[in-house]
This record gives C-alpha cells, sequence and structure tokens, in this order.
C-alpha cells in the first residue's frame, strides 16, 4: 500500500509539471507573462516544500510513537517544537505515554503481590488451564500431595490416581467438597475461575482443615474425660478410704482382707487409667526450637535398645549423613519416638505369638532423609488392616486387645500441633510404615 508522503509528493509533482507545461503552452509568445508564471510555480514548489514538511512531521511523530509502544518502551517522550498543531500532538502523545507507564507499572506491582500471596498462602492454590491440564502451582499443594511441581505441572488432573485430585477433577465451578485422607487429614476443596484474553481459566483452592476438626474433637472428648475424671477420682478416694478400714477391721478373715486389697488394685488401676486419659486433654502447647533429629534418634534408640533385645528385635538405624536439623519441642516429639518405636515392638511380639514357629526375625528400621525431608520407623510386626487404617489415628481406636487407644491419639496430637504430615501403612511386603514429613 502506497505511503501518504508518496502519495503527496507525486500528487505535487503531477500538478506543478502540469503547470509547467500549460504555462509554456499559454505564454510561450509572451516571455514577461511566462516569466512571471514561472516565479508563481516555483513560489508554490516552496510551498508545497513546507506544507510538505508541516504534514509529514506529525505523522513521523507518530510512526516513532507507534514503534515504542510495540516495543513496550513508554519512557519515549517528545518536546514540543513551537508549532501549535504539533505540540498539541505532543501533548496527547505525552500524556497518554505517561498514563499507560503508571498503570503498566501499578500492574507488575499488582501481577508480583499477587505472585508473592499466591507462593505464601497457607492454601494450596491449584491453577488450570483450558484443558484442565495443571499449569501452576504453589508449595502448599507440592506439601499436601507431597509431590514434587516438575511432577504435577503440565499434566492433566485425570492423569493421577491421587484421592485428592480425583477429587477435584469432579468439581463443578463455585462447586467446594470436604475430603478425609487416612480417616484424619481433611481438606476443603472449592474451585472457581477468571477471565483470562476472554476465555474462563479455573483454579482450585485446597484448604486443610485437619487442625479446626481435631480442636473441635479435642475440646468435645476433653470436656467429657474431664468430667469422668472428676467423678472417678472422687468415687475411688471415698471408697478406697472405706476399704481401708473395713481391712482393719478384718484382722482374722485373710480371705476377705486379699479381696479388698485387690479391690483397692483395682481402683488404682482405674484412678491412673483415668489420669493418662486426662493427662492428653493437658496436653501443652509445643515449645519449638532447633533440634538435630539424628541425635534425637540415636538417644531414644539407645533408651530402646534393651526392651528390643529382650524380644529379640534388632534396630536398624539409617541416619543422614549431615545433621538433620528441624523446629520441634524436643520433649514432646521424643516421646513420638518412643512411642512409635514402643508399638513397632509391641507389633513384632504379637506376630511372633500368633505364629511361633516362624523363623522370620524382629527387625525395626528407622530411617532419614533430606528429599524428601522426613523420618520414616518401618517394622515387620503384625501390620495393620486397610480398614483399621482408615480410622487407626481415630481418638481412643486400638487394635490391641487390652488397648487404651491414648498412644496414637497423642502422637497425632503432637503432630498436629507441631504442624507436621504423617501416615501410617502397611505396605505389600507386610512392612508396617509411620511416616512423619517436616
Amino acid at each position: 500500500m502506497m505511503k501518504i508522503r508518496t502519495k503527496f509528493l507525486l500528487f505535487m509533482v503531477v500538478i506543478h509539471s502540469v503547470m509547467i507545461g500549460l504555462s509554456f503552452y499559454i505564454f510561450q509568445e509572451n516571455r514577461i507573462y511566462f516569466i512571471v508564471s514561472e516565479v508563481f510555480i516555483l513560489l508554490s514548489v516552496f510551498i508545497a516544500w513546507q506544507l510538505y514538511h508541516d504534514l509529514i512531521a506529525p505523522v513521523r511523530l507518530l510512526m516513532t510513537g507507534v514503534d515504542a509502544m510495540r516495543d513496550k518502551d513508554f519512557s519515549v517522550k517528545f518536546l514540543k517544537i513551537g508549532k501549535l498543531e504539533m505540540d498539541m500532538l505532543i501533548d496527547v502523545y505525552n500524556g497518554m505515554v505517561d498514563q499507560l507507564r503508571h498503570e503498566r507499572t501499578q500492574q507488575e506491582q499488582q501481577h508480583y503481590f499477587l505472585e508473592k500471596l499466591v507462593q505464601t498462602s497457607p492454601t494450596g492454590i491449584l491453577i488450570l488451564d483450558f484443558d484442565d491440564h495443571i499449569a501452576n502451582i504453589n508449595p502448599k499443594v507440592c506439601e499436601i500431595l507431597s509431590t514434587p511441581a516438575e511432577e504435577l505441572i503440565g499434566k492433566s488432573v485425570f492423569d493421577f490416581d491421587k484421592v485428592l485430585l480425583q477429587a477435584i477433577s469432579t468439581l463443578k465451578t463455585g462447586e467446594s467438597k470436604t475430603i478425609s485422607l487416612n480417616g484424619i487429614q481433611t481438606y476443603k476443596c472449592q474451585k472457581s475461575h477468571f477471565i483470562d484474553r476472554g476465555f474462563p481459566r479455573f483454579f482450585v483452592m485446597i484448604e486443610e482443615l485437619t487442625a479446626e476438626i481435631l480442636q473441635a474433637e479435642k475440646k468435645a472428648y476433653g470436656k467429657v474425660i474431664r468430667m469422668m475424671a472428676h467423678e472417678v477420682n472422687n468415687s475411688i478416694g471415698s471408697v478406697n478410704s472405706i476399704l481401708d478400714t473395713t481391712i482393719q477391721l478384718q484382722e482374722n478373715d485373710s480371705d476377705i482382707k486379699h479381696a479388698l486389697e485387690i479391690a483397692i488394685q483395682r481402683n488404682d488401676h482405674l484412678n491412673y487409667f483415668m489420669r493418662n486419659f486426662a493427662d492428653m486433654v493437658r496436653l501443652p502447647e509445643p515449645r519449638p526450637e532447633k533440634v538435630d533429629l539424628n541425635e534425637l534418634l540415636r538417644n531414644t534408640i539407645r533408651l530402646m535398645e534393651f526392651r528390643a533385645s529382650q524380644s529379640d528385635i534388632t534396630l536398624n538405624v539409617e541416619l543422614t549423613e549431615m545433621p538433620f536439623l528441624i523446629s520441634a519441642d524436643l520433649h514432646q516429639l521424643e516421646q513420638v519416638v518412643i512411642n512409635i518405636i514402643k508399638n513397632a515392638i509391641e507389633s513384632i511380639e504379637i506376630r511372633k505369638l500368633r505364629n511361633p514357629d516362624t523363623s522370620l526375625a524382629g527387625l525395626i528400621t528407622i530411617r532419614t532423609s533430606f528429599k524428601p525431608k522426613q523420618l520414616v520407623i518401618e517394622d515387620n510386626g503384625v501390620g495393620i488392616s486397610p480398614d483399621a487404617e482408615k480410622q487407626i489415628f481415630s481418638p481412643f481406636f486400638t487394635t490391641k486387645e487390652n488397648g487404651q487407644g491414648i498412644g496414637l491419639t497423642l502422637i497425632r496430637e503432637v503432630l498436629v500441633n507441631h504442624g507436621f504430615q504423617y501416615a501410617l501403612k502397611t505396605n505389600e511386603d507386610k512392612l508396617t510404615a509411620f511416616q512423619i514429613r517436616f
């Protein structure tokens, strides 16, 4: 397509060529008129040349501004040249560039703020593209799914067998769903959308409700336990006082005296049982400090080695070479590790009682790793059935014949208060692993 300045120059050349030809044809016999006409033609050429510059200059200015905008360079501004129309055009352009630069800076700041907000959000945020492929995620999603970002981004939510992603794939826009994993970890997933370049883009927010649900449960059973402990302690104190008095009066009847002593012992056992429940309710808030988990494990293993050797159980230790530093309450975490190893020992002892002829030696493996950052305590005990696995961390649930269901409840309380992820599963090789991720 022919440019405006080319059309203007072509038009002026044609016009002045015709004027020169007509002047020569009309005034060829009258030299004075011919010279005068030629002077006017030259004056017209000069004026046309000036008009050319005055008209083309704004176009060139606009093209320079257009090129700068095309390159997204909003720093180019023009100075006034003293001509009314040009100065008005320059004012409009400079004002437009200032506004665009301000809006661009504001947009970048908002985008940076939003990116930081998404990345540091305690809520998991998963953004999908037009084809339901995972376009972006924040670190919380990786933590919840226990999967690195590179294994998730670019893949469809339908490609995974993870319970959480399968639930997300069935969500409709504006719909929310509460999903429970392992019978205890609970998440609320909500799907929504925003418009990107005229097309809807979907995102899912994953909010962890585990701590809130556990807190509500703790308040509920804590109130019941405190009431029960109060009534039991008051009753046992009175009953034991009466029994002691009765024993003192039964000087000759040894059978009755022995029976009364057994009754007092059972009352004391019941009192101890209730104190365990009360201690669980009164579990203090953790006081985090920098702890070398490897050192804690070495000390705990030395404490539990004698107990394990009595049942012919080997403690296999596979710790990282470098210190494994975490932020945790040293005493509470030490009690958690002791309880887990104790449960593993008891599980192996139960297996040996059920299968006394087996040649399988008892083995407990304590392992730490940085990728992922976790502690795994694995045993070859009796294992956990799939049904029990779903409710193993429910309050007061136990698979032992005379168990109280307090140990795992305490472990759960401590780990949740620290914000650590945990799981207890039996794999295909019949090895039961307690996994804690930091």
